[in-house]
């Protein structure tokens, strides 16, 4: 009987023993500040790191896009889009980099998550845990990195479904920064040749790098006749987006828009289309700046054709841009949801055109 019993004791304690042994732990679920990699990176595909609480939550969003220029990140603009998430679950796309933005972010502001998803490939981008990790969240930002890398790895799949059902039905906050930013209109240059200076697209508007796409990606509201550009006075890039703008009039015969930010500058557009400029401009740093640019049907370039000089002047009023300093509190008024001149508010209104020599100019209206 003794031996009976001894028996039937170490069958319990084998049996305990194993049952507690786990080879994928789950992760903790307590507090917003644990950082918790590498769990989460095993159990779900594309996941670089995790912060916060690994429950899915659902909460109240409401809509808005934040375009980035680049370069230092703007944590107002951050903060305006925690706001809008309504505290919930925040992911980070990229298709190169770390997960440095879960910390960052988590400290702005009370949110319930924030999840890092490296998707470098189609079938990453396909994965239906993948487009169900953005499709539940209330906040997305799309990290810097190269446009062309979103383009060929998400265009077309189950995490392009994702981000335009978030930005046109759940209408959640979406962000991005430099080529996150860029893939965010409706037109948008794709680089994926190499990248392309003011001065070859001025000097060839047809230039081979000059890679132009036509609402073939994102739906974002609001910006599907529009094109951005980012790191703008840094990298001298006012010339080049002259050309894309004449480009997408001569070629598609639409008269597009065009928004561009400069480094640590964020322009915040509202679900009514109503976008204010983020950022840190003082007069020691003055470059902090966003551009909104309006082209007329009725203008169009004079000369744009291959191996060229571009010549767009009619009468030096080509093109009608409001510029708009950045502030920390959200700088000017415009209303990108019918760019109407007379609704912008604390900016300056230029003409810009290029002229038979080939030359950016600008003046004051």
């Amino acid at each position: 009987m003794k031996h009976s019993f001894l028996l039937f004791f170490m069958a319990i304690c084998i049996s305990v023993m194993g049952c507690s042994k786990s080879s994928d732990p789950t992760p903790p679920t307590g507090g917003g500040g644990s950082v918790n990699p590498t769990p989460v990176a095993k159990r779900r595909p594309a996941s670089l790191g995790f912060v916060g609480d690994s429950s899915n939550v659902t909460k109240t969003v409401t809509g808005g896009m934040v375009l980035m220029g680049g370069g230092t990140d703007v944590d107002a603009a951050f903060k305006w889009m925690i706001d809008r998430s309504g505290g919930g679950d925040v992911v980070i796309l990229r298709s190169t980099g770390t997960a440095a933005y879960n910390s960052y972010v988590n400290a702005l502001g009370t949110v319930n998550s924030v999840e890092t998803l490296l998707i470098d490939s189609k079938e990453l981008a396909n994965n239906d845990t993948v487009a169900y990790i953005i499709r539940n969240a209330e906040m997305v930002f799309i990290a810097g990195g190269d446009q062309s890398d979103y383009m060929r790895y998400w265009k077309g799949t189950k995490t392009e479904q994702a981000l335009n059902y978030l930005l046109n039905d759940k209408k959640a906050p979406i962000g991005g920064t430099s080529a996150g930013c860029a893939i965010l209109g409706g037109f948008y240059y794709s680089g994926e040749t190499g990248g392309v200076t003011s001065a070859q697209a001025l000097a060839n508007p047809y230039d081979g790098n000059v890679t132009l796409y036509n609402n073939d990606f994102l739906k974002a509201p609001y910006l599907q006749n529009v094109i951005t550009d980012q790191h703008y006075l840094t990298r001298e890039r006012d010339g080049r987006s002259m050309v894309f703008l004449g480009r997408i009039n001569k070629d598609w015969k639409v008269p597009a828009k065009c928004i561009a930010a400069d480094e640590r500058t964020a322009v915040c557009i509202d679900a009514t289309g109503k976008a204010q400029v983020f950022g840190d401009y003082s007069t020691s740093r003055p470059y902090s700046y966003a551009y909104f640019m309006i082209t007329d049907a009725a203008k169009q370039p004079e000369q744009f054709e291959p191996n060229k000089k571009a010549i767009w002047n009619n009468g030096e009023k080509a093109v009608s841009v409001y510029e708009i300093p950045a502030s920390v509190n959200g700088g000017g008024n415009f209303n990108v949801a019918n760019f109407k001149v007379t609704e912008a508010t604390g900016g300056k209104w230029y003409w810009w055109w290029i002229d038979n020599s080939g030359v950016l100019n600008k003046k004051d209206q």
